[in-house]
């Protein structure tokens, strides 16, 4: 299934060092574990103030944040498809997706010292974040985010990962 993923990274920032391949790795595992046929997926890691443009521009929120993303293209599956009847049911299964996701790399520096862990890890939790929103999950209710946090967890773990979460950071 790993051939089916084109994952191209940009580094367009300067405040932390980024181990660009295990996030490639992290994003075909994430992927494969949601069963998605193909993908094509971009991943810009950006600083706060690109972050916050971009914020600004597509979703009229004017402060940086963690991750956003795009889904551009999607073509639903063959409700017959083994990898769509196969339980557990995933949400990207069959899929076949074309996105962008945008890591907010200072962002991440600020997260993880408040939480106590590692850079790497915090950007790791952006990126299964935005994959999952590309597969079909969402944040936007009660019911939904626990949903969205359970699968984020799962991932997480099976990456050597214990997620760590705090409230978000008020807007400025």
């Amino acid at each position: 299934m790993a051939g089916a993923y084109q994952i191209e990274f940009a580094n367009r920032q300067r405040a932390v060092r980024v181990a660009l391949p295990a996030l490639k790795r992290a994003a075909r595992a994430v992927l494969s574990d949601e069963r998605v046929a193909r993908a094509e997926i971009s991943v810009a890691l950006v600083d706060d103030a690109e972050m916050q443009a971009l914020n600004q521009a597509y979703l009229g929120h004017d402060y940086p944040t963690d991750v956003i993303s795009f889904l551009l293209d999607s073509d639903l599956p063959d409700p017959l498809d083994p990898c769509v009847t196969a339980r557990p049911r995933r949400r990207g299964a069959g899929q076949v997706l074309e996105g962008e996701i945008l890591l907010g790399a200072e962002y991440a520096v600020a997260e993880a010292t408040a939480l106590g862990w590692e850079t790497a890890s915090e950007l790791t939790l952006y990126l299964v974040h935005g994959l999952l929103h590309l597969c079909g999950y969402d944040d936007l209710s009660p019911a939904e985010k626990r949903i969205m946090r359970r699968r984020e967890r799962e991932l997480l773990a099976q990456l050597g990962i214990e997620a760590r979460y705090r409230k978000a950071r008020p807007a400025p």
